[in-house]
């Protein structure tokens, strides 16, 4: 009579990471970086040997640095350990949220998700006027007569803007090289994705930028069995976050809702 090995019949698991937040805002509250999300994710492609990994993406975009690290990370550890990835898009994935979530191998979204905005902002304002007006004078000394680009205390010039295009011109390549990369024949041909417009899921389905319909539990259990297990990886809060708010922490939740409310995703 064989002997029965409980360890060997466990039913497969899933390794859950959220991926919540704007992208890059470290060093103060909970954003996502590269550096922060390192563990985490060696954790969830290695630990118990996961059927497969869900990320579950609701995130504005933030630094296009960090959203290429980040999404150059899932790939290798899905690629070295042979681990499907899915995406699953709550409220947003825009922008370097996107960007992210095309690092799976497969997008599923909810009928009301806010996907894509395939591009690149760079957003300020300019005080030149009002410092007239109030008789206040702007002093600048440079060493490099670049150095001072775009400052919002000055005039914007030709020249300025013009730089400034230099710089945006190849990130945005950059973007639509990755997702060209990511979602290949999926792509709808007949439609313009790189225009930094925003769809809804269904939509999104349609013009190939997510695979369909599906919340992330049961979609996990469809594909791997009704009794798969699902292993939660995110970080952990601070102490002094546990316990109550800092300023920083405030800063962060304005900063935050206001990245959500470009693309109509409120955050109570």
């Amino acid at each position: 009579m064989a002997m029965k090995i409980p360890f060997l019949n466990r039913p497969p698991s899933i390794a859950v990471l959220r991926l919540q937040g704007a992208i890059g805002a470290v060093g103060r509250g909970t954003g996502l970086s590269d550096a922060a999300l390192a563990p985490l994710l060696e954790r969830a492609f290695r630990r118990r040997r996961p059927a497969a990994v869900a990320l579950a993406v609701n995130s504005p975009g933030g630094s296009p640095v960090q959203s290429s690290l980040i999404g150059a990370r899932i790939r290798r550890l899905a690629e070295e350990n042979d681990i499907p990835v899915h995406a699953f898009v709550e409220d947003v994935a825009a922008s370097g949220g996107y960007w992210l979530a095309s690092s799976a191998d497969f997008i599923w979204a909810d009928e009301s998700s806010v996907l894509g905005s395939i591009g690149v902002i760079s957003a300020g304002f300019g005080f030149n006027e009002l410092i007239q007006r109030h008789g206040i004078e702007r002093r600048v000394h440079t060493a490099g007569r670049s150095k001072s680009l775009l400052d919002p205390f000055r005039p914007e010039t030709p020249e300025d803007v013009a730089r400034l295009d230099r710089l945006l011109g190849p990130i945005h390549e950059a973007f639509k090289q990755q997702i060209r990369s990511r979602r290949g024949d999926r792509l709808a041909r007949d439609a313009d994705l790189f225009t930094g417009d925003i769809w809804t899921g269904r939509e999104a389905v349609k013009l190939g930028l997510a695979d369909g319909i599906a919340h992330l539990v049961p979609k996990m259990r469809e594909l791997y069995g009704e009794k798969v297990r699902f292993l939660t990886y995110g970080p952990r809060a601070s102490l002094l976050r546990r316990f109550g708010l800092s300023a920083d922490d405030v800063i962060d939740s304005l900063e935050q809702r206001s990245a959500f409310a470009r693309f109509g995703a409120g955050r109570g």
